[in-house]
């Protein structure tokens, strides 16, 4: 509700003077879902052993470089219940993402650490899969897996060694018991939240006036958090590179095209964004201008110089041909060399608007000349295509809400982070590229983000991230389109809830109640 940090498994944290240390003191009596205790070791098995380890791909690495040097955060057990983390440098997000981490059990993962398989792998990355006996899965959350049905649903029941309490001295969760249902498809979701069967609901655009007509009657209550905490955007293709084999991961002709700032700049002036957030959306969004979350301190707004791209068809047309580009007798819009400019625009169907909002960016971009072929696929080989194929033209995509502050997205906008996917370099455990380069601006970026994560003080540090949006938003990696309202409905029965964009209505899980007596 508010973005600041809460204690949770620690009960306190110092930092020391220099900026450079920070001890976490944990609650006593701690124990694991199966009852083991959870110490300090548990903490620095976490690091040590799985997020900072080199043979175990994590984000967590991106998030957690320091510095030009890159260097990882060191950390030792003081005591059973004491841990220390060190940095090289200060490190202004250090306290929100070190002490924001799950912690392991080392009692459970620390053989797979430790062998490795047949193809010389840890063990550690074929542990706990889907197939794996749900009572071998240890956490120290609010509930614990009591059954798991593949493609239905996930039963999970009151934790009995959680550390929460209410005011009252209760244990904490609450609700005994919680069933995940999966439901692909979202207007199966919408037809069992309507019948009774779901507590909750993500409420989509084209949903809501229906459900807003049943909420008195059907006892329940749509929560507005305001806009989501995620982006929505086009992105196209800027890598230059070669595969191993040698062959370009993009078209040399499209390259070219996707590599020219008017011509991306023309494509964010040629898409009406109004006309998709009062169609599409339903008129239930904001349109997007930034890769920040508006609420968040480090948000620049327009009004304070950050550059947006209005719908003006006209102004896309002349970058255009400013930029070399012209236009055949029949309106096709021709490079400088009398190619067609013809590409594929990729989505998933899982999200449901997204093939309406590409079919609409396929219709606005004919408008000056470009003729864009949309190809749908389900979310598996969408991200296979873009995070390791890499060789597509451009997709629709976006990025989940995650922390308030701009080191979330360290590996999106770090040129060698693992979601950099306009411009995707060199993976660990993956096949070389071949000349694989990286932009003037990208280096930028890069620059910002290691004197964002430096600099202590606010004012200084929201100054630098002012700066990184005005250079995010004037080359345009991501052209960012319309950004949903965090719409909700939840059953009145359900007690407790303090919905907000950034938790959404159940984050606050462990505090929720049922009151038996306004079950419909």
């Amino acid at each position: 509700v508010t973005a600041e940090m809460e204690p949770a498994l620690a009960e306190s944290w110092t930092i020391a003077p220099d900026k450079k240390r920070i001890v976490f003191t944990l609650r006593p009596d701690l124990r694991w879902s199966a009852g083991r205790p959870l110490t300090a070791a548990d903490v620095v098995f976490s690091y040590r052993d799985v997020y900072l380890n080199p043979a175990i791909p994590s984000s967590v690495q991106d998030i957690l470089r320091i510095g030009e040097t890159g260097a990882f955060p060191t950390v030792r057990q003081l005591y059973e219940r004491r841990v220390e983390f060190t940095v090289p440098e200060p490190f202004a997000p250090f306290l929100r993402f070190a002490g924001g981490i799950p912690i392991l059990p080392a009692h459970a993962l620390r053989p797979a650490v430790t062998t490795r398989g047949k193809d010389g792998q840890l063990a550690f990355l074929s542990t706990w899969g889907t197939d794996t006996p749900v009572d071998q899965i240890v956490g120290n959350g609010p509930y614990r897996m009591e059954r798991y049905t593949p493609s239905q649903r996930v039963v999970f029941r009151r934790n009995p060694h959680y550390w929460q309490k209410d005011a009252a001295g209760r244990p904490m969760p609450l609700i005994e018991r919680l069933v995940w249902q999966i439901i692909e498809s979202t207007d199966t979701q919408l037809l069992r939240f309507r019948s009774g069967e779901l507590d909750g609901l993500e409420v989509a655009g084209e949903a809501f006036p229906l459900l807003k007509r049943e909420e008195k009657p059907g006892q329940f209550t749509i929560y507005n958090g305001g806009p989501q905490n995620v982006t929505t955007f086009l992105a196209f293709n800027q890598n230059r590179a070669r595969s191993a084999a040698g062959q370009p991961l993009v078209d040399p002709v499209k390259s070219r095209w996707f590599n020219t700032l008017e011509f991306r700049q023309a494509v964010a002036y040629a898409i009406d964004r109004e006309r998709m957030r009062d169609t599409i959306f339903r008129g239930l969004g904001e349109l997007q201008n930034s890769p920040l979350d508006r609420n968040g301190p480090y948000y620049l707004s327009p009004a304070e110089g950050l550059r947006v791209y209005d719908y003006r068809p006209e102004q896309a047309q002349a970058l255009l041909k400013r930029a070399g580009f012209s236009y055949s007798l029949a309106g096709k819009l021709l490079d400088w060399d009398g190619n067609p400019v013809r590409f594929t625009l990729l989505t998933n169907v899982e999200r449901r608007n997204r093939p309406a909002m590409a079919a609409q960016i396929k219709d606005d971009l004919a408008r000056i000349g470009m003729q864009v072929d949309v190809q749908t696929m389900s979310f598996n080989p969408y991200v296979e295509r873009i995070r390791r194929a890499r060789n597509f033209d451009c997709y629709l995509g976006g990025f989940g809400g995650g922390s308030i502050d701009p080191q979330g997205g360290f590996n999106i906008w770090s040129s060698r982070g693992g979601l950099h996917n306009f411009n995707l370099g060199p993976q660990r455990g993956e096949p070389p590229l071949q000349g694989w380069e990286v932009t003037p601006w990208e280096q930028r970026i890069d620059q910002l983000f290691i004197q964002g994560a430096q600099e202590l003080d606010e004012a200084r540090r929201k100054a630098i991230y002012a700066e990184f949006q005005r250079v995010a938003q004037d080359n345009l990696p991501f052209i960012h389109l319309v950004n949903a309202l965090d719409l909700e409905a939840v059953r009145n029965h359900i007690q407790g809830v303090r919905h907000s964009a950034i938790g959404g209505a159940f984050w606050n899980l462990p505090e929720l109640s049922v009151a038996e007596d306004m079950r419909p």
